[in-house]
């Protein structure tokens, strides 16, 4: 006979459009539930409440003494992630966090001191990483099918309206969006970059405010890299390219290439073909059905959250390894901010900064 798992209670603080997803996924877990949310406003945290089955609170504390919260996620404004995360900790909850981890390397990095202090586990989220396809090209880079990889590059050419940017006062500045279509927008693919290329050890790079009004950060950026391995790269990050394209990333060997559009693999090539490869083609060529955020931000799926959330619990259950850590939730944050340093100040970088 089966002993039923204690359910795990999650709860979510900041409740704009991306929680949603965070809802929707949490009621996908096996012995998991959504206990509660909060937000400051007492109207959007009763909508929300209602519409997913929970407890809505307006006061953090009280929302954090809940005894039937284990785990909190946090999907409040990029740059307000830290004090949700250090209260959460400090009330000894598991803290899992939507992309960006926070807004600089510094304030993550309190983030995941706070959560090793106080004994509890942290992960970021980046959904992409768990896509089929991306799966597929990680075991590739591990086994060594590219040979030695000399180009690595990122693009995300994506549009956001005037309308997108005045929807909410925190959009498009430095305080609470920490970016613009480099960290709130391309930073999922440059994670991907990361994790499948490896680390950066210094970039050169332009971003400017191409296109839109009333925003402080880039809408537009490139930056050139060259990672730890060797290899060169591009990062290619726009709001501003009608009507959006599908993100894409490309890795080029010399012994195979292959490229990655959302989720879709479009080219898969290798001198040495193995048995599953032309399957892999047939498989992956087509298989993105979303609009992967490049016009609507809205326009993903959630499979990818629910895959993300699901690892952490593993984690927490089995006390085992975190596939998204507070480290590695860092480096892109990392990564950007170097970017950022390199066009503001027209200098090459170095990292780690």
């Amino acid at each position: 006979m089966e002993v039923a798992m204690k359910k795990l209670g999650f709860g979510i603080i900041g409740l704009g459009a991306i929680a949603d997803f965070h809802a929707r996924a949490i009621k996908e877990l096996k012995d998991c539930e959504l206990v509660n949310c909060y937000h400051y406003r007492e109207e959007r945290a009763k909508e929300f409440a209602k519409k997913h089955g929970c407890k809505a609170y307006t006061d953090l504390d009280a929302f954090l003494a809940d005894d039937r919260l284990d785990i909190v996620a946090i999907a409040s404004p990029s740059g307000a992630h830290l004090e949700g995360a250090l209260a959460a900790a400090k009330a000894k909850k598991h803290v899992i966090i939507e992309k960006p981890l926070e807004v600089t390397k510094d304030r993550c990095t309190q983030i995941i001191d706070a959560c090793k202090e106080h004994g509890v586990k942290l992960a970021g989220i980046f959904q992409s990483r768990f896509f089929d396809s991306s799966r597929i090209l990680k075991e590739a880079v591990e086994k060594g099918r590219f040979g030695k990889i000399v180009m690595a590059d990122a693009q995300v050419k994506w549009y956001r309206s005037q309308a997108y940017y005045d929807s909410a006062a925190w959009r498009g500045t430095w305080a609470l969006d920490g970016g613009g279509a480099l960290m709130n927008q391309s930073i999922h693919a440059i994670d991907l970059l990361l994790w499948l290329v490896g680390d950066v050890s210094e970039v050169f790079a332009f971003a400017d405010t191409l296109s839109h009004e009333r925003i402080e950060v880039e809408d537009t950026a490139v930056a050139a890299l060259r990672f730890n391995n060797g290899a060169m790269g591009v990062i290619e990050g726009t709001t501003s390219a009608y009507p959006g394209f599908l993100k894409r990333l490309e890795i080029l060997g010399t012994k195979g290439s292959a490229i990655l559009e959302e989720e879709s693999i479009i080219a898969w090539q290798f001198e040495d073909e193995e048995p599953g490869d032309e399957e892999i083609r047939k498989a992956f060529l087509d298989s993105t059905e979303t609009g992967g955020g490049a016009a609507d931000p809205l326009a993903i799926g959630h499979h990818g959250h629910t895959r993300n959330f699901a690892s952490f619990v593993k984690s927490i259950r089995e006390n085992s390894p975190i596939d998204v850590s507070g480290l590695e939730a860092r480096r892109s944050v990392e990564l950007i901010e170097a970017i950022y340093r390199s066009a503001k100040s027209g200098k090459k970088i170095k990292l780690p900064l």
